[in-house]
This record gives C-alpha cells, structure tokens and sequence, in this order.
C-alpha cells in the first residue's frame, strides 16, 4: 500500500470524459428526470396500498426489530438457500454486489456534493480512494457472476419454474440490464486505466485493471495506430452509455419487475409470522364482502402481489400443481396483481375476481385446488401469504354458491348433525366400546386432559383404531383424561379454510362455552388441524363482537385463552412428556421395524412440531429412515384444504407419490415396511393412496400411537392396519 502512494495522491476525476459544462449541466438535467420519475412512480405504488383496506394483523408494530429482522433476512439470502444452494449463492452475489455498488456511488455523491462543499477538501484519496476502489471490484465483480450465474440457469438450463405466461419482456430486459450495469462499469473503469496511463495506485483495481490491458491488446490486435485518441472517444462513449442505462434504470425501478427490490424487503418487514396457522377475521358487518372486488384486497395483500419475483418456488413445492391440478400459486397472485394494474388502468373492473367458469379472473377449480399446506408460503423468498388471499377469495366462492357440490353435502352435515359425516352426535364416542376401560365424561368430572378427539378418528373404522390406541396409552400411563362425548363437534378448521366462515364461527362458539364448563389443565388433540384452529385460532375470535348476531346461537362473550393460559397440545406433544417421564415403560429396543415418518402440514410446517413424533418413533424401538422431503419441506398428503372431501383428476395423487417417495428414495430404499403418520387425515389418505397407486403389498401405514401401543404391550399385539378398511365421506 505504501508503494502505491508514493506516486501522486490515488483519486481521480468524476466527469473526466466530459470536456464541456453542457455535457455536465446534460447529465443533472437527465438525472433530476429519472430521480422525478421515481419519486412518482414510487409515489403511485404507495398510493394503490392506501387505497386498500387496512389489514386485520398489525404490521408495523415494533417496527424496529421487523426492520432488523428483515435486513438481516435479506443479506443472509437463507430462504434463497433454502432448498436451492445454486439460487442462494447466485441471489447473494447480486445483492451484495448490487448493494455495495448502491453505497459506492452514494459515498461519492456525499463527497462531491455534500463533504468537497462544506469542508472544502475530498475524503475520496488517499488510502480511502484504494480501499473504495478494491471493494467496489470485489463486490462489482461478484455481482456481474451472479447475473451471469442467472442468466446461465434462465437461458441455458431454462429453469421450468422461471418461466410461466406472465414471463414478459420486463423479465428480459430486467436481467440483462443489471448484466450490462456491471459489465458496462468494469468497462468504464478499464478504458479509464487506459487513458490515464496505468496509475500505479490503480492495480487495486484488479478488474478493471485487466480490462484495460484487455482494450489495450484489442486496439493492437486491430492495428490503431493514434490508441490515445481512438481510447479517449471509447472512454466518452462508454461514460455516456453507462450513465444514460443507469438512469433510465432508476426511472424505471417503480414501474415494473426492478420494483420488488423494495417491494420484497416492505413484504418482509410487513409479514406475519403466524400468518396461515390463524387467518384472519370477517367483519361483524354482514354487508360486507370478501373478494368481490380488488376494493376487498388490504394494502397488505397488494404488497404480496407486487412482491412477487416471479421466481416460482411455491410453484415447484405445490403438491396440487405436482399431481396436475389447475392451481398454480405463482400465477394466481400474478393474476390477481395484473388484473390490479389494468383495472386501474381502465377504472372499471368488469369480471369476478373469482367464480365458478365465466371470465372471473381466478377460476373456482384452482381454489378447490389447493389443500392449504402452506407449501407455497414456506417456500417464498419475500414472504407472500398466498393463503390469506386464498382465503378470502374460497370465502368469496361461498357467498356465492360457487362451492364444489361434495363440499356442499359436508356443510350440511355439520350443520345438522355437528360432523363431516353426517352421522349422529350420539354415535361420537362408539369406538371406546371396544375398550377394556371406561373413558371419563369430562363434563362431568375434573381430568387433567381434555381429549378433543375429532371426526375421523370418531366415526371412521381405520382412524378408530388409532383412538383406541392412543386412549390405551393414556391409559398405560395412569393419565386423568376424558372427553366431550356428544358436545364435541368438528372443529371446524378445514372449513374454514374452504370459506365458509360463519359456521366455523359457530362450531368455534359451542366449543369454547364447552370448555368453559369443563375443568382441566391442558387440551390435547388427536388431529393437528384441530391443534392448529385450537391453539391459533380460536384465541383470535372476538366472540362479543357476534353477540347480537341470531345466526350466531351462543352466549360466550370474550376472548378464549388469548393469554394461552391453557396448553393446547397434539397427542405426540403430550405423550412425549409422558415418555420422557418414564410412564410408559419404553427403553426404545421393543420394536426392530424400519420405518419412515411423514411430517403432517398442520403439526410441522403450521407449528413447528417435527421432534416429538421422532422421538416417540425411536422411543418404540423402530429404525426411522427419512424421506428427502420431510420436516418443513414435507409434501402435503392432498387432504387438507378440503381435499378430503372432493375428487380430482390427478395422476398420481400426491399421495402416491409420497408413498413411492417412501419406498424409492429413503436410504432403506424398500426395506421399509411401515409409513408412519401423526394425522387422521393422512392416515385417510394414504391408505386410499396405497391401494390406488398398487402398494398395498409393499408398505403397511401406521399411525405413531399404533407403534407406541404395540412396544408397550409387545408381548400382545395391538391392532393394526389390517383391523378394517379406511372409510371417507
């Protein structure tokens, strides 16, 4: 570095090309242009979020730690790197060289106009100058490999996800001119070299430092016999073209793809971390509407759309795309935000947003489609909350009656008879018949465990096995437990996710006043939806605020559990304790099966729960050999979201394919003779998967309390799979 300074002070010229103060006044006048188009463009942008309703969930609080938190998201690139290491690094190097560029630029307009101003001298020389120069190289170069890394997996692998029928030429023009910014800069700095003659302190400058040695061979390759004169236009050219592309690129940042540079980091700071798990409210008003128009969309739900970088990930995780249903998650927010812009464009908006067939903009198949897995969500870079806007547009389906016919017949059913089976209530706890032992009426005496049992493992025959199993655990482990007998009714989650609110509303109603009669120190849940709507969803209600609502028959007036005063817990969760606490007599070598786990929607990427199913499986002696998609990334049975209840034209089910999945791609390959679950709805599922997709010779699915039960009475085998055929609506 020494060496370096001895020659003159290391800095340079600004406008060294320009040899006349027209072509300086020129370029202000071009860069004030593209600063006002920003500021208008970015000015309209905003101005389309405060015509949106407000959002239910506060966004903004504590803003502070969301801005930390979303920095800290957007320079670490982890939910790039997730699931994609190639994306991850590729997506760093532009940011962190676009951004180093960014400040580049802003420490030399702070020194040429602000500090050279004030104080009368240049911060920019000296070893200041050299440093600058070395990161801006560094970084710059960085940034031009990863737009190349782009533009390789865009335009040579051709990543079926980056391309759709929203792929535009804004896509295009966006990553070619970020490609010629930065090439165009290491351009600009070479002929620079050049001209001024090799400046000692300038080989810092290693990029540039190359090109100049680059022009000087061509302009000698090609025989320039005056190189001074011929580098000195080249270097005005290359000055005047570099300029000119970054300011139209600024001018254009507000009004197309550039704009999810900032849109994206406004989405994360703005996001719900519980966002999914519990969605939101409707409004006491029955007048109001829920995706009737874009008028219905909060601000929130627009910045979700402008956010979208096309990029396709909640597409390529979508287990309804994955099995050919017409859902796309990708292209129905980019819908949505095209049909936003055009309708503000023409002021009118002249189709549904969403209906059954017609010119709605969303069609009914593609929200019957999806199985609310939150796949799309947790596979988001910039945080979308695909499924509230999915919604609100089912609950839009509802209120019109645009609503699948078998899903119709399920309504029904809770409505009258309080189950999606539709048989009586009186016929809830049947299936303890057969046990050895009297379950408690928790209505009537004190328990330490309110069991919420569900539908399916009440009424049908395969999951009935798995509630004998999990009381004979409770059981084993001298647990105070009992349930609500014919006061327990559906618990209304997956309904709600369909759209039709109301009764959910009610089901929620009469099952808190039932609680609230009951005395018990934690409620544990057979089924993760349950959990879920449970433990999340309920607490949000504002009971008080149906009050006086006649369609609304219950007294209940407050909020539930909004403190979380009472533990709400999946049955996994709770015997997990109970093995940990030795009450079960397990020390893990009783079973000798190699097994694999699939992670239910609704208990891991709902609410974060992948351990304590494990850690029961190991506690039963099993071999538990993972699948490649599990935890977070598992792939969603194809019940949820309603699913259960409708028929598609999918080949394969996503259910087959997680079976073969088991069978091919586990390190045990074959080996596995059990597919273990932890959700009656998964045990539907695969047991119809298994016999569809020809495995029933192959595998044998399980739920994890079958497995616990058999370690526990190995001398005595339990009842299994083969006790009676898996049963739906």
């Amino acid at each position: 570095m020494q060496a370096l300074l001895q020659s003159d002070t290391p800095t340079r010229e600004v406008y060294e090309p320009l040899s006349h103060p027209l072509e300086v006044s020129a370029f202000y006048f071009l860069a004030v242009i593209a600063v006002l188009l920003f500021v208008f463009g970015l000015y309209r942008r905003l101005q389309s979020y405060t015509d949106g309703p407000d959002d239910e969930f506060p966004r903004l609080d504590d803003f502070g730690v969301r801005v930390r938190r979303a920095t800290r998201i957007a320079f670490s690139n982890e939910k790039q790197f997730d699931r994609d290491i190639y994306a991850g690094v590729m997506h760093s190097f532009i940011v962190w060289g676009f951004l180093t560029l960014f400040i580049a630029t802003s420490i030399l307009a702070v020194d040429l106009y602000i500090y050279e101003r004030f104080v009368g001298s240049s911060f920019w020389q000296g070893d200041f100058y050299v440093a600058y120069q070395f990161a801006v190289d560094a970084l710059g170069l960085l940034f031009v490999v990863g737009i190349g890394m782009a533009i390789y997996r865009r335009y040579w692998v051709r990543n079926d996800r980056l391309f759709s029928r929203h792929t535009s030429l804004e896509d295009h023009l966006f990553v070619w001119t970020l490609f010629f910014l930065g090439v165009g800069g290491f351009l600009l700095e070479g002929i620079r070299i050049l001209v001024n003659g090799y400046p000692p302190f300038e080989v810092v400058s290693f990029v540039g430092w190359a090109t100049a040695l680059g022009f000087e061979a061509v302009f000698a390759a090609v025989g320039v016999s005056n190189a001074g004169g011929v580098a000195g236009s080249v270097h005005w050219g290359i000055w005047w073209s570099h300029s000119l592309l970054s300011l139209a690129f600024i001018a254009w940042i507000p009004y197309a793809k550039p704009f999810h540079m900032l849109s994206s980091f406004a989405n994360v700071v703005a996001r719900d971390e519980q966002a999914g798990k519990r969605l939101p409210n409707v409004p006491a008003d029955l007048d109001a509407t829920n995706a009737e128009s874009m008028d219905d969309f909060t601000w929130k739900d627009r910045l979700d759309q402008d956010a979208c970088t096309k990029c396709g990930r909640c597409s390529a995780v979508c287990p309804a795309k994955a099995s050919g249903r017409p859902l796309d998650p990708k292209n129905v927010i980019l819908d949505l935000k095209t049909y936003r812009e055009e309708m503000g464009a023409n002021g009118d908006e002249p189709v549904d947003i969403v209906a059954d067939g017609g010119t709605s903009v969303i069609d009914a198949a593609k929200m019957e489609s999806c199985m609310s897995c939150m796949a799309c969500m947790d596979a988001c870079p910039v945080e979308i909350e695909h499924l509230k806007s999915f919604t609100k547009m089912n609950r839009q389906l509802v209120d019109q009656g645009d609503v699948d016919s078998n899903v119709q017949d399920v309504f029904q059913d809770v409505m009258q008879q309080g189950n999606t089976f539709g048989e009586p209530q009186r016929n809830r706890a049947d299936w303890a018949d057969e046990l050895d032992f009297d379950i408690t009426d928790a209505r009537e005496e004190e328990v330490e465990y309110l069991w919420y049992v569900g539908d399916y493992p009440s009424y049908d025959d395969r999951n009935k096995t798995v509630a004998r199993s999990l009381a004979k655990l409770f059981d084993a482990a001298d647990v105070s437990f009992g349930i609500l007998f014919d006061d327990e009714k559906y618990d209304g989650n997956d309904i709600r996710r369909i759209g039709e609110e109301f009764l959910y509303l009610e089901l929620a109603g009469h099952h808190v006043e039932t609680f609230e009669d009951c005395e018990f120190e934690k409620i544990v849940c057979t089924d993760p939806h349950s959990y879920n709507t449970f433990e999340n969803e309920y607490p949000e209600l504002d009971f008080e605020e149906f009050a006086d609502d006649p369609m609304m028959p219950f007294d209940y007036d407050e909020e539930w559990n909004a403190d979380g005063e009472i533990d709400v817990l999946h049955w996994t969760q709770a015997v997990e304790e109970l093995v940990v606490d030795e009450r079960l007599g397990l020390d893990g070598t009783e079973l000798e099966y190699t097994v694999t786990y699939h992670d239910p929607c609704h208990l891991g990427r709902y609410n974060d729960e992948y351990e304590a199913p494990r850690r029961l499986i190991r506690a039963s002696g099993c071999d538990l050999q993972e699948m490649p998609r599990n935890r977070a990334d598992s792939f969603c049975c194809g019940g949820g979201g309603g699913g259960l209840w409708m028929d598609f034209d999918e080949d394969p089910k996503p259910s087959e394919q997680r079976i073969a999945e088991a069978l091919e791609e586990t390190p045990a390959g074959s080996d596995v003779e059990k597919f273990v679950v932890a959700c009656p709805m998964c045990m539907t599922m695969y047991e119809d998967g298994r016999k569809t997709g020809g495995f029933e010779d192959d595998i044998e699915i399980v739920d994890v309390a079958e497995l616990l039960v058999e370690a526990v009475e190995h001398d005595e085998p339990a009842e299994t799979a083969d006790a009676g055929p898996a049963s739906s609506d």
